[in-house]
């Protein structure tokens, strides 16, 4: 009976050693919640800005052409000289005009001598004034000639019609050329100040001009703020310029508006005919923001994790506009709500973390991956 008793114990005492066993095997196979960083919707004032792809020109771009035909004889600038305006730039020659030139003096001369041999002669009434009348008719005429020939002769000196700069010289020393020439023998741009002409379309300009302070287009373009231009290079240019001009039409080829910005340039980094991209400033006041590493997309939408306690919830939101790295939302969170901020592909929604929450700046400022 003693022995039946003592064995019972020992069964007892072996069924609780291998549930407690048991239990404590179990605790350690759970695994341990792994953190991640969570932030806190907010709301913020954003600006953004717009791009436009732009053009340069300068100020004034003013096309050198010849007035007459003739071989470039000397080419007296070379390019990106600034020059001022009536300075000689191309010598043409001129050597089968000086002989035109020296018969037609010639014939200006025989008419002379006819009309001073006919003027006596009318005095005395030898003769009618009819053939005086005609004999002065032909040295006007030749006067005419004489003048004509020496303004070519003249034109034969290709001057600057402007103050400005020297671009490309399209033709040098030896190469005949004329005014029908398709391609001008340069160009001379005035860069102290430049324009960025860009287009935008119908829709957009619409909604520009409505957004714009102001009753009237006049008050609207004096409120438009100031726009960057961006470089070819990818910089911003160090001079802030102000939109002055708008078309007063809309190109029916492309369904566009031409905007005209000017830009002080007194430091020669711009150049006619330089490309850049115009940056249009448009502040969103008081929306919710988030970092953009912080959605995902499947099939065209955006999702976001959202944060109840330590579980994930898969959630569709709208973007209404990207800046930088943060995106401005429309809908589908509230401002307070907890989202997680980094580490989106390595859970799903259902999963369970350790929201360690963080400043909104620190993810957007910061290029760490989580757990890789």
């Amino acid at each position: 009976m003693k022995k039946s008793i003592f064995n019972i114990g020992i069964q007892c005492a072996l069924l609780f050693v291998l549930f407690s066993c048991e239990k404590k095997e179990t605790q350690q196979k759970a695994p341990p919640l792994m953190p991640y960083p969570v932030v806190q919707v907010a709301k913020q004032t954003v600006t953004t800005h717009e791009n436009f792809p732009a053009s340069i020109e300068g100020e004034v771009n003013s096309e050198v052409r010849p007035k007459i035909s003739g071989y470039i004889k000397e080419v007296l600038v070379t390019e990106g000289q600034a020059v001022k305006q009536g300075q000689l730039l191309f010598r043409l020659e001129t050597q089968s005009l000086s002989q035109d030139a020296q018969a037609a003096k010639a014939n200006v001369n025989a008419a002379q001598v006819e009309v001073n041999k006919l003027k006596p002669l009318v005095e005395k009434n030898i003769i009618s004034s009819v053939q005086l009348e005609t004999a002065n008719a032909k040295l006007l005429q030749a006067q005419s000639a004489y003048n004509s020939i020496g303004a070519n002769i003249d034109y034969a000196n290709v001057k600057s019609p402007v103050d400005g700069v020297v671009g490309s010289i399209n033709f040098r020393k030896g190469a005949l050329v004329s005014a029908q020439d398709p391609m001008p023998l340069t160009n001379v741009s005035s860069i102290d100040d430049v324009f960025a002409y860009f287009s935008m379309n119908e829709k957009a300009f619409i909604s520009f001009m409505s957004e714009a302070k102001g009753e009237t287009s006049e008050e609207k373009l004096k409120q438009f703020p100031e726009v960057k231009l961006q470089l070819a290079n990818g910089e911003l240019y160090d001079k802030m310029g102000k939109i002055e001009t708008i078309a007063g039409d809309i190109n029916v080829q492309t369904g566009t508006i031409t905007f005209r910005a000017k830009f002080d340039n007194k430091s020669g980094v711009l150049r006619n005919g330089s490309s850049g991209t115009v940056l249009i400033p448009k502040t969103y006041t008081d929306v919710m923001v988030i970092p953009s590493e912080s959605t995902f997309e499947r099939q065209g939408k955006s999702f976001i994790y959202k944060v109840f306690n330590d579980s994930l919830t898969e959630k569709p939101i709208t973007v209404l506009k990207s800046s930088g790295r943060l995106f401005i939302i429309k809908d589908g969170i509230e401002e307070g709500e907890t989202i997680l901020a980094k580490g989106l592909n390595k859970v799903s929604s259902g999963s369970k973390i350790k929201p360690i929450m963080k400043p909104l700046d620190s993810i957007i400022n910061s290029f760490e991956t989580v757990f890789k």
